[in-house]
């Protein structure tokens, strides 16, 4: 399933009712249908809880592999490095090194650290079943 950020609840909630004048009143699909509509006029209304449902809805619609955020990218370890030593880097932080991944890790007094970590194009593909 795709996530749309800017989905129009309206058209959402007119979809649902032409699609509930193809059950009969009381069944199971009516009931599910009226259920969601009414969820989604509950948070349509308020605009705060509008925007916490879109961003839970991205959360669990939007594949896990969208959601690695590289923060920054260098063509070399010394590049890295050097970012590293200047103070902005976070801890938690991913970044591609000469096209690997790393994360910052605080190590307390012995400052950031970079630790390997393979980003999602690095790992071989998903063999089903497996």
């Amino acid at each position: 399933m795709t996530y749309n950020k800017n989905f129009d609840a309206d058209a959402v909630l007119r979809t649902m009712e032409a699609m509930s004048k193809h059950h009969s009143k009381g069944t199971p699909e009516d009931e599910a249908l009226r259920t969601c509509a009414a969820a989604l006029l509950f948070v349509r209304d308020e605009l705060k809880q509008l925007g916490e449902f879109r961003e839970f809805f991205r959360k669990i619609t939007t594949p896990a592999i969208d959601g690695v955020q590289v923060a920054h990218t260098f063509a070399s370890r010394q590049e890295a490095d050097a970012w590293l030593a200047s103070g902005t880097a976070k801890d938690g932080q991913l970044v591609r090194v000469a096209g690997q991944g790393f994360t910052v890790v605080d190590h307390g007094p012995k400052g950031l650290k970079l630790v390997r970590i393979p980003l999602p194009e690095e790992l071989p593909p998903h063999k089903p079943g497996h």
